[in-house]
């Protein structure tokens, strides 16, 4: 028996596509939203004022921790941080 193949990662990890399209959106934007916090040269304490969310809800996002962010949740985020959202559509492979 061969073990299945995917292309993407979160192909992978979802068991829908749409699950992964999902994963794969937040994953873009937590990235970025790290990329940002970082560029800032703050404190957590200040980054997470600056972001409307406590300390400890910062040090989740920096460590990554995307099961703990919904994608609205992030697109907020997101703004707040000074950033914008593109959103392109494309047919399925």
């Amino acid at each position: 028996m061969e073990a299945p193949t995917f292309t993407r990662v979160f192909d992978a990890l979802a068991d829908t596509p749409a699950e992964a399209a999902n994963l794969k959106a937040r994953a873009e934007i937590l990235s970025a939203l790290v990329a940002r916090v970082g560029a800032w040269s703050v404190s957590q304490e200040a980054a997470a004022a600056r972001l409307g969310i406590t300390r400890p809800r910062l040090n989740d996002l920096l460590r990554g921790k995307l099961g703990k962010f919904s994608l609205d949740a992030l697109v907020n985020l997101a703004t707040a941080a000074g950033l914008s959202l593109e959103i392109r559509i494309s047919e399925a492979a």
